[in-house]
């Protein structure tokens, strides 16, 4: 009979070793990017955007990428997972893995970051995120050991019970996240670029998703324990 926790193990891995090496994609055409871009070494505050002729059609490919991007990982998510469950850690897993990795492989090709501190841009959509680095990382930390709580559990026939409101909880916790980014996306360009980045604003969504998500696992514990 097949052991469930083995099982598991032996998917994760084969999601981990797929999100490092679209880690290595992502990162290798930020390397040429930057050659074309930021001949100088990448550093903010951003250029202008539109002053290169090169801007407006490049941006538009790389709005597109991003978007493709989102598409990559939804559809490894559908692939690798068996039920909502399912889909929604492994979602999460390959987004966390990917997004640290990422990181890792600027470290190789570019020893960049210099320091966890460094600003970087994250998305395009629907306008420009950045932030420091240490902000996507812990987001991205935060996501993965949720993905493997809700794996283990549902490795064991256990599933996180979550209520319509700790979904719309939820929602907010992410919303709150995603505007601290955006805000920092658009004073990218400026010299006080650093200003504009609310950490407290990317903590309160951090603190938003983590109590509800511990919440559901609380409570799905207990309801799991009454029942056992």
């Amino acid at each position: 009979m097949p052991n469930p926790l083995g099982t598991l193990i032996k998917r994760l891995t084969i999601v981990f070793i797929f999100s490092i090496a679209f880690a290595y994609i992502e990162s290798a055409v930020v390397v040429y990017l930057r050659a074309i871009f930021y001949p100088e070494g990448f550093s903010f505050p951003l250029l202008e955007f539109g002053t290169n002729p090169l801007w407006k059609k490049f941006l538009l490919i790389e709005t597109g990428r991003k978007a493709a991007t989102l598409v990559l990982i939804l559809t490894g998510c559908w692939l690798f997972g068996r039920n909502k469950c399912q889909r929604l850690a492994y979602f999460l897993t390959i987004f966390a893995v990917w997004d640290i990795f990422y990181y890792i492989w600027l470290k190789v090709f570019l020893d960049w970051p210099g320091a966890i501190m460094d600003w970087d841009i994250l998305f395009f959509i629907p306008v420009i995120w950045a932030s420091p680095v240490l902000a996507p990382v812990v987001a991205s930390v935060t996501m993965l050991a949720f993905a493997v709580i809700i794996l283990y559990l549902d490795s064991q026939s256990k599933y996180l019970r979550v209520t319509w409101a700790e979904w719309g909880g939820l929602l907010v916790a992410i919303l709150v996240v995603v505007v601290s980014f955006c805000i920092g996306g658009l004073h990218a360009t400026e010299q006080d670029y650093q200003s504009y980045f609310s950490w407290p604003l990317f903590g309160l969504g951090e603190v938003i998703g983590i109590t509800i998500l511990a919440r559901c696992f609380i409570k799905s514990k207990q309801f799991f324990a009454r029942t056992s």
